[in-house]
């Protein structure tokens, strides 16, 4: 494998990733493919999804870091391995190491969800928490690397990496034979790329298409320069695809054969989990759901049948609680507002009354009294409440204005 992308050829090709195949064979599972009734309605064709979220770690990371690491030469092996990551990376690495007997040390960032931090341990590997934000992990990581020789694992600007991760697209080709789309998000593209070499190889007419989040969506501008930029500052609530540049590996292979890359909104990626979990009954990381997310934005763009993989599913469970709440919110089933009434007895309770009439659930109530804002005889009420969408938000403000009281927002 060359690690040059100047060259008019995929750095990974076909034999390259069936060999990575032939190696993973009884390490990772052939993860099914789940029909979806209400995508495939709206699209007008089949959807399936791929369930990576239910491979060994929870994501389709294993795969590369497996064989990434049985590649290594036996004095490499001997000086053990180190990765940075915030979660499925470097669970991957901490499983794939623990497989092939390889000490693998892994830095993870101080403020890392604690579930993911003792998921890593248990898997074997040595854990060492450094910095806030995975920029300074990853130095930290390299450092060591120099000063132990033990080999980085980057995960997923090698060519290791993409021939393993691109034993996805040889299974969706077996699983679905008739795909028309694969939908696939997109970090660094270690991914996206070996899906798409796996994929055109064999069938050319099937559209690759890449997605990531707005907030860190290195891709188009790279795409649109001919080469990796960075974005400074990504931000999103979809760690896995969290990522400043592209790889310089996945770079020229998602040039040459991924077919378009769009970009979805924090919104629309909290709407696509609480589909997966309430329509699936899949429980997906954001990352994973961003195939969802482009699907429920825009289904007329896609040509079936489509085949959407679900990268991941190690979702914190206090992130999760946070990202439900703002999917419901931007479904139109969640509603935060506030308003002042009278402060005497028996007024929460007739408000409650208002919003019984019009059946909103309410999930919390709180007060204020003591604020120079107020009138001697004012208080005011935040109120959360659970909808039933749109339409229905739009008549309990007005239930609400229609019994007297002044909402403010």
């Amino acid at each position: 494998m060359s690690y040059s992308t100047a060259a008019v050829r995929p750095t990974v090709t076909l034999d390259d990733v069936r060999g990575a195949q032939k190696m993973l064979s009884g390490v990772s599972r052939m993860t099914a493919l789940e029909g979806s009734r209400h995508l495939s309605r709206l699209v007008g064709a089949p959807v399936h999804f791929k369930c990576e979220n239910l491979q060994r770690t929870g994501s389709f990371k294993l795969r590369g870091a497996y064989v990434r690491i049985s590649g290594l030469l036996p004095e490499e092996r001997a000086a053990g391995v180190v990765a940075a990551s915030a979660g499925n990376h470097a669970q991957g690495v901490a499983l794939a190491s623990s497989l092939l007997g390889v000490h693998s040390t892994v830095f993870m960032p101080s403020a890392a969800p604690l579930p993911k931090i003792a998921a890593t341990r248990e898997y074997g590997a040595e854990v060492r928490l450094h910095g806030q934000v995975v920029d300074e992990t990853l130095a930290a990581a390299q450092e060591y690397a120099a000063e132990t020789g033990a080999v980085f694992i980057h995960p997923f600007d090698h060519p290791d990496i993409i021939a393993g991760q691109g034993t996805v697209g040889l299974e969706i080709l077996e699983q679905c034979p008739e795909v028309g789309t694969i939908v696939v998000g997109v970090g660094g593209g270690g991914l996206a790329a070996g899906v798409a070499v796996a994929v055109k190889a064999l069938r050319p007419d099937v559209r690759i298409v890449g997605v990531q989040a707005a907030g860190a969506a290195a891709y188009p501008p790279s795409l649109a320069a001919g080469r990796p930029v960075s974005v400074g500052n990504p931000v999103t609530m979809a760690d896995g695809i969290k990522v400043g540049r592209p790889g310089d590996v996945p770079f020229g292979i998602v040039r040459e054969l991924v077919d378009e890359v769009r970009t979805v909104s924090e919104d629309e990626l909290s709407s696509a989990l609480l589909h997966c979990l309430e329509r699936a009954k899949l429980v997906v990381e954001p990352a994973g759901a961003s195939p969802v997310a482009a699907l429920l934005s825009e289904p007329g763009a896609f040509e079936g049948p489509v085949v959407a993989v679900l990268s991941g599913g190690n979702m914190d469970p206090v992130l999760m609680q946070r990202v439900l709440r703002h999917g419901m919110a931007a479904a139109g089933r969640y509603l935060a507002v506030r308003l002042r009434l009278t402060d005497r007895p028996g007024a929460l309770a007739t408000l409650l009354g208002v919003l019984s009439v019009v059946d909103a659930n309410v999930l919390d109530v709180s007060h204020v009294r003591t604020d120079p804002r107020l009138g001697l005889t004012e208080a005011e009420v935040e109120l959360h409440l659970e909808t039933k969408g749109p339409e229905h938000c739009v008549e309990v403000g007005a239930a609400l204005r229609e019994a007297g009281y002044t909402v403010i927002g």
